[in-house]
């Protein structure tokens, strides 16, 4: 099956994570991602863990694209950027607002080369407004989207701060957003046949910030709170509409994760326990009194669980219809058999390593293809000569001297 995004070509400058994120997706569909790099290269490579100096993170958080240093204070490198835009349906940036305009690579000289240029800028606080030139990264999204708040006990319950999610999550939903927004861009350029106008009004220039990538995932917190003043509040492990739904403890020290929140599951569950009566308890009758007393069921239910190491108790959590899982560890998710059934582990041949490097697989599955993974992060610069010679027509000995004046 053909690659679904065979032929599209985007350029990236971008570091970190939002946009890397955002050209990763697309590119493990088939997109060719050129991405510019600094001359020390994108400060992900130093992250996480590594052997011999080398990040495992960067295996997967850049593969499948071409990878080219260019130093952008260089005005030889304006060039180069312009003539790689030329054959370019996008660009995707994270500089702060305006950052690449000072460099002399603002949309207005960019869609100077190639008129029908989409372009993806994502932020911290967006293009313009009062928080436009402030400092952000993920974790400052995360608290201005009103997450950072959620991620917390039950008010009274701790005095610790609300903890991190665990991941980058604030940048990787702004990246999911940009491709979202780079392919809709892309269908309305091709649709209409259209260049771009001007930057503010243009149907292809998205503006994607963090902090409202995050708000815009908070559910009914806000109209919550605009009909009835009500703040949603932190409920730890449970969730504030549905009962029971929460984490609970389980013999060999690990937690077991049960929804049983409707009507029919809450009776399965009360008779695996050995409970019927819970089933006509007035505390209990309906999902809104079992909202009301959830921390009185939730004791009973940890009492139970408490009772099983993990995975009997999953077992007869599923047995009965039940959903509920273990709360994975990365081993247990390295060995899910639905995971690895559907190619969702996969083992990546990196030459930077002696062994393979096991990646997440490819979201979404289209069609038949589960998408591909064609190489995995690329060593700083392995693509500059291929596509500075092979794209641009320079001869080697340009390529030489370019680099010898520290521009590549």
């Amino acid at each position: 099956m053909a690659a679904l995004l065979n032929g599209l070509r985007i350029l990236e400058i971008g570091h970190f994570v939002a946009a890397p994120f955002c050209t990763r997706l697309l590119g493990d569909l088939g997109a060719d991602i050129i991405k510019i790099e600094p001359l020390d290269g994108d400060p992900v490579r130093q992250w996480g863990a590594q052997i011999d100096g080398k990040s495992l993170w960067w295996s997967m958080h850049g593969r499948n694209k071409r990878s080219i240093t260019l130093n952008l204070k260089k005005p030889e490198a304006r060039e180069i950027i312009l003539g790689l835009v030329a054959s370019c349906d996008a660009v995707v940036e994270n500089f702060r607002p305006g950052q690449l305009a000072k460099l002399g690579l603002g949309p207005d000289v960019l869609r100077g080369v190639r008129p029908d240029l989409v372009m993806a800028h994502i932020s911290g606080f967006g293009q313009d407004g009062p928080y436009r030139d402030r400092a952000a990264f993920g974790v400052v999204g995360e608290a201005v989207g009103g997450l950072r708040y959620l991620t917390n006990h039950r008010p009274g319950e701790s005095d610790l701060p609300p903890v991190r999610v665990g991941v980058s999550i604030g940048d990787s939903l702004a990246g999911l957003y940009a491709a979202f927004g780079v392919m809709a861009a892309l269908w309305e350029r091709d649709r209409s046949g259209r260049p771009s106008d001007s930057e503010a009004a243009s149907p292809h220039s998205l503006d994607v910030a963090l902090s409202e990538a995050v708000f815009s995932m908070m559910e009914g917190m806000l109209p919550e709170y605009g009909a009835l003043g009500k703040v949603k509040q932190p409920t730890g492990g449970g969730i504030a509409t549905a009962a029971p739904s929460n984490a609970y403890p389980t013999a060999d020290g690990n937690w077991m994760l049960i929804a049983a929140n409707s009507e029919p599951l809450f009776a399965k569950l009360a008779m695996l326990m050995g409970k019927p009566e819970l089933i006509g308890d007035p505390r209990y009758v309906s999902n809104q009194t079992r909202v009301e007393n959830a921390a009185q069921l939730d004791a009973v239910i940890s009492d139970w669980s408490s009772g099983f190491n993990s995975e009997d108790l999953a077992d007869k959590l599923v047995a009965a219809d039940i959903p509920a899982c273990k709360a994975y560890t990365a081993a247990d998710c390295a060995a899910d058999p639905q995971f690895r059934y559907r190619d969702m582990v996969r083992a990546v041949d990196d030459p930077q390593f002696a062994d393979p490097v096991l990646q997440a697989g490819i979201v979404p599955r289209v069609g038949s293809s589960a998408g591909s993974i064609r190489w995995p992060g690329p060593p700083l610069g392995a693509h500059t000569e291929e596509i500075l010679v092979g794209m641009l027509g320079m001869h080697p000995t340009e390529v030489a001297k370019l680099r010898a004046e520290g521009v590549i």
